[in-house]
């Protein structure tokens, strides 16, 4: 039990910083998205933020879905590292 929750404590945390270059890479209009490693990176994070993008759209440029994603990942590292105290 141990190991799996170590296992998915080091993945929430991988994957929040995923999240964060996905968003601050958004910020630069010349990337290609469609080149190596942009498109990895999207493939692997752009499911999860599409979630949230369908609970709130895009509102004048502004995406505020992936602060939720984010948000929400973080709150779920917290109680699974909470998991860890006890495991």
């Amino acid at each position: 039990m141990y190991l799996l929750i170590n296992t998915l404590a080091s993945f929430i945390q991988i994957y929040t910083v995923l999240l964060i270059i996905r968003v601050l890479l958004t910020w630069f209009p010349n990337i290609n998205w469609y080149n190596q490693p942009f498109t990895t990176l999207s493939q692997i994070t752009d499911p999860y933020l599409n979630l949230f993008r369908r609970i709130i759209p895009p509102l004048g440029g502004m995406d505020f879905s992936a602060m939720l994603a984010i948000i929400l990942l973080q709150v779920l590292g917290s109680f699974i590292g909470g998991l860890q105290a006890y495991a």
